[in-house]
């Protein structure tokens, strides 16, 4: 094998883990912004369901003030009852009391029905509360790991970046970075590849014989001519 194949054996190896990385890194926003829309539409949840619950009980309260006002007014209108000497008053201000009774007595119902739906809710509003806590220490933790893979991940950046210039710094002819650096471009972590069974290892077409016979040969570097890629032959290839 050529040295300069093996030389861009170990930069494409360089590279790959350099890109990997890089995308690992490219990745975490991504990541750490799940996690947190997870976390907020749990308290989202949570806090909705909670507000229903003291929705309900505001409501409970209003309808029980309105029910004491109206037996505040009933008792008002009993004293001023008692002192009218008109028949037809007397009648009026019984009608006021029993119209004020019936109105009491619907918003009791009402009262009832809130009580109700108030202890389910708050038996529901419990369920949520524990969820939701567990909900929270479980993306709080993924966060505090994802924050440990990401400074990780900075350390190895740097690793990978300074193994990839090494590597590139070993070839010492500018014209063969430039072409490997334009395939990296375009043909993504899969440069340099064999020639086993008579075929591209990177577009998987089949060879012309004098692309076969030279990558055999060993004596310069042989390019696909159909994907361009930079090709190489070892004995294991038959």
């Amino acid at each position: 094998m050529l040295p300069i194949i093996e030389k861009l054996l170990v930069l494409q190896d360089r590279d790959r883990r350099l890109l990997r990385v890089r995308a690992e890194v490219a990745a975490v926003p991504g990541q750490r912004q799940l996690i947190q829309n997870k976390a907020a539409a749990g308290a989202a949840e949570h806090d909705a369901i909670k507000k229903q619950v003291q929705q309900i009980e505001s409501d409970r309260k209003k309808l029980e003030l309105d029910a004491d006002a109206l037996k505040d007014r009933i008792g008002k209108v009993r004293a001023q009852q008692n002192e009218t000497r008109s028949n037809d008053q007397y009648k009026a201000y019984e009608h006021q009391i029993e119209t004020s009774q019936r109105e009491i007595s619907r918003l009791e119902d009402q009262q009832l029905e809130l009580m109700e739906r108030s202890e389910t809710a708050t038996r529901q509003l419990a369920v949520a509360t524990a969820a939701y806590a567990a909900l929270k220490a479980e993306t709080d933790r993924q966060l505090a790991d994802l924050a440990a893979r990401e400074k990780n991940l900075a350390t190895e950046l740097a690793t990978a970046t300074e193994a990839r210039a090494t590597a590139a710094a070993g070839i010492d002819d500018p014209s063969v970075i430039s072409r490997y650096d334009r395939l990296l471009k375009t043909k993504g972590d899969t440069l340099i590849v064999g020639v086993a069974g008579g075929v591209c290892g990177g577009c998987h077409m089949k060879l012309p014989t004098q692309s076969i016979v030279s990558a055999k040969g060993q004596a310069e570097l042989v390019a696909c001519p159909s994907c361009s890629r930079i090709l190489y032959f070892t004995a294991d290839m038959g």
